[in-house]
């Protein structure tokens, strides 16, 4: 468990709106939410292959 709370996701989140601007925002969520989706996919192939690869090994 993170000691962030969330008073620090408040500041984390005002230092965001100040650096990056309120419209900018969600377009930075919205790259970040792809990115984060396609890491999960690419995780999930590779589990998937690597799980292939050892029910081969075990015929």
């Amino acid at each position: 468990m993170s000691g962030i709370g969330t008073p620090g996701l408040i500041v984390i989140l005002l230092v965001a709106i100040l650096l990056f601007g309120p419209k900018k925002l969600p377009e930075l969520g919205a790259s970040i939410g792809k990115t984060l989706r396609e890491f999960k996919k690419a995780s999930r192939e590779i589990t998937e292959e690597l799980q292939e690869g050892e029910t081969v090994r075990e015929k």
